[in-house]
C-alpha cells in the first residue's frame, strides 16, 4: 500500500462524487476469515481504484467512540458539524427533519433525536439490541405506540413526530449538547455501556439520566400495550423498548444542502455485518466491485473522485491524483489483496 508521503499530488479540485464504504472493515473475526477467503478478483477494481488515488487524513478514533467512523465521515461531507466534531453529538435527526421541511426556520435552531421502537433480547447478563427494521412495524402500530408514549414524553418537554413507522423524530431541550450511541455500534450487542446514562457524564438529575428512566418507563408501558397483545399473538417480537440516538442540533450554517448530493454510501456490507452474514458480506464486495468499475473509467478521464473505506475503528479517505501521476503510481504499486488497505480500520 502507498505511502501518504510517496507522491506530492496536491489538486484543489472539488470532487465530482464521493464513494463512502460503512463495514469495510470489521472488529469481528469472521471479517477477517471473509476477507481472506475471498478471491482478489472479486475486488480487483476496488484496488485498481485505489491505485489512482492518494491517501488523504485518517480518521481513528477507536471502537468505543458513539458515532462510528462512516457516521463521522458523511457528517463531515454534509456540513452537519462546525469545528471539531463531539462524539455522539451528530444531529442527523435535526438534519433529516430540515430535509423534511426546509421552510421551518425554528426547527433550525431546535435540538432533536430519533426515537427507534425496538425489541431487546433479554438474557441473563445483559439486553442485546435487534434489528428494529425485523419487527415489521406497521404504520397503525408504530401511529398507536408513539400516542401511548407521547404523554409520558411531555412531563419531560419531548415532542414526538412521525416520521417513519421504524423510527420517529423528537424534539426537545434535553437533546440538546447530549450525546447518545449510533445504532450502528448497538445492533447485535449489550446495550448496557451505550445507554445514554453510562454515556453522558452529569448529575443523577441529568439529560442522560432522564433518557435511561424513559426508556425504563416506556419498557414498563410497553409489557402489557395491546399491540404487542396483537403481535404475541401472531408469534411475531415485541416493540420492548426504544432507542435514542441522532441527538444536537444543526451548527448555525445549518448544514450543506446540495453536499448531501455528491456523495453515496450503500450500505449493502453495513447490513450484512451487522446481521453476521458473511456470505452475503462476501457478495455485497462484488456489488461494491462494480460500482467501483463504473467510477474508473471517470477516474481515467481526469474526475476528481474520493473514496473512503470506513472500519469500525476509523476511516481513510482516498482521493484521484491528476491523470499525469495516475499511470506513474500504477507503474510504482501492483494491484494488491484489498485486505491490506483495510486492517489498519
Amino acid at each position: 500500500m502507498p505511502s501518504p508521503n510517496t507522491v506530492n499530488t496536491a489538486d484543489t479540485s472539488t470532487p465530482t462524487a464521493h464513494l463512502l464504504l460503512p463495514f469495510a472493515a470489521c472488529a469481528d473475526d469472521s471479517w477477517l476469515l471473509t476477507m481472506k477467503a475471498m478471491p482478489a478478483e472479486q475486488t480487483r477494481h476496488v484496488a485498481k481504484l485505489l491505485q489512482g488515488m492518494r491517501p488523504l487524513a485518517l480518521d481513528a478514533a477507536g471502537a468505543q467512540s458513539l458515532s462510528p467512523p462512516h457516521e463521522r465521515s458523511l457528517a463531515r461531507v454534509q456540513g452537519l458539524v462546525a469545528g471539531d466534531l463531539l462524539d455522539g453529538l451528530i444531529p442527523w435527526a435535526a438534519w433529516e427533519r430540515a430535509q423534511l421541511d426546509r421552510m421551518n426556520l425554528p426547527a433550525k435552531t431546535q435540538a432533536w433525536a430519533w426515537v427507534t421502537p425496538c425489541h431487546w433480547a433479554m438474557g441473563r447478563e445483559h439486553a442485546t439490541l435487534t434489528d428494529p427494521a425485523a419487527l415489521a412495524l406497521s404504520e397503525a402500530d408504530s401511529h398507536a405506540l408513539m400516542a401511548a408514549m407521547q404523554p409520558y414524553f411531555n412531563e419531560d418537554g419531548i415532542t414526538l413526530h412521525d416520521a417513519a413507522p421504524q423510527r420517529w423524530l423528537a424534539t426537545g431541550e434535553v437533546f440538546r449538547g447530549l450525546p447518545t450511541a449510533s445504532l450502528d455500534r448497538v445492533l447485535g450487542r449489550s446495550v448496557d455501556p451505550w445507554l445514554p446514562a453510562s454515556t453522558h457524564s452529569g448529575s443523577a438529575t441529568g439529560p442522560g439520566k432522564t433518557l435511561r428512566r424513559l426508556q425504563n418507563e416506556m419498557q414498563m408501558l410497553l409489557y402489557t400495550h395491546p399491540v404487542n397483545e396483537a403481535r404475541s399473538a401472531q408469534r411475531q417480537l415485541p416493540v420492548n423498548s426504544i432507542w435514542f440516538s441522532g441527538t444536537g442540533a444543526l451548527p448555525a450554517s445549518g448544514g450543506k444542502p446540495g453536499a448531501a448530493r455528491s456523495v453515496s454510501a450503500p450500505r449493502m456490507l453495513a447490513d450484512a455485518a451487522l446481521r453476521g452474514d458473511w456470505p452475503a458480506y462476501a457478495e455485497a464486495w462484488g456489488a461494491v466491485d462494480a460500482l467501483a468499475r463504473g467510477l474508473l473509467a471517470r477516474q481515467a478521464a481526469g474526475e476528481v473522485l474520493q473514496l473512503t473505506l470506513c472500519g469500525e475503528r476509523g476511516a481513510q479517505t482516498f482521493e484521484s491524483v491528476p491523470v499525469s501521476w495516475q499511470a506513474r503510481i500504477r507503474g510504482m504499486f501492483k494491484p494488491g489483496p484489498l485486505l491490506g488497505w483495510l486492517e489498519p480500520l
